[in-house]
């Protein structure tokens, strides 16, 4: 049975030069009708992590998040699924230093111009600062990752370092780590603390 992973993996396919055709009859199976053009797998995992908490399951509402492996794709999945390929609305959930590659690829000339939710520095970072050092810290120690923080801690270069820095890199310092405190972290908030790009992004669709 045809399920929006299939859609997505479809898809991946053919922005690496695969056919068109399989995403095309997905899309028209499924219903989808929204893209969610993110940069990365932890970007996946806590969307649809908040996604969970709110009730709602994107995929059976048309709408397919995709993580693009970097913002230098933007252009080419806008282009597949966009106006000029499955005529899907995109919306689009960056880093800072990345909205360039979001604002060239989502051509300013579509309309409707495609929004698109900026992280202050990235969204590790915001979750961090909404939830706050202390309790980012507790669920590093619940995942049974204390002695790995600490260790961390103590390195020349974190020494001096401010807390919320120190635990956004932790965070990325290990494979699948960030995919998994997406998750973990976005879990965590309680409602009147999720970071106003996520929030909004969410309530865009």
């Amino acid at each position: 049975m045809a399920d929006m992973r299939m859609f997505r993996d479809e898809v991946t396919g053919w922005a690496g030069s695969g056919s068109g055709g399989p995403a095309r009859e997905l899309a028209e199976q499924l219903g989808v009708h929204t893209a969610v053009l993110l940069e990365g797998l932890s970007d996946l995992a806590a969307v649809e992590a908040l996604a969970a908490g709110r009730g709602r399951d994107l995929a059976a509402e048309g709408v397919c998040v995709v993580s693009m492996g970097g913002a230098m794709s933007v252009g080419r999945y806008a282009a597949l699924l966009g106006p000029s390929g499955l005529g899907l609305r995109l919306i689009g959930l960056c880093d800072e230093r990345e909205k360039p590659f979001f604002d060239r690829g989502l051509n300013p000339a579509r309309a409707p111009r495609p929004s698109v939710f900026v992280c202050n520095a990235d969204l590790e970072d915001e979750l961090i600062r909404a939830l706050g050092p202390a309790r980012v810290e507790q669920i590093v120690q619940a995942e049974d990752e204390l002695r790995a923080w600490q260790t961390f801690t103590r390195q020349p270069a974190q020494r001096g370092r401010p807390r919320h820095q120190q635990l956004r890199r932790f965070i990325g310092t290990k494979k699948g780590r960030k995919i998994r405190y997406g998750r973990l972290l976005v879990e965590a908030l309680a409602p009147d603390q999720v970071p106003t790009p996520l929030d909004d992004l969410l309530a865009s669709l």
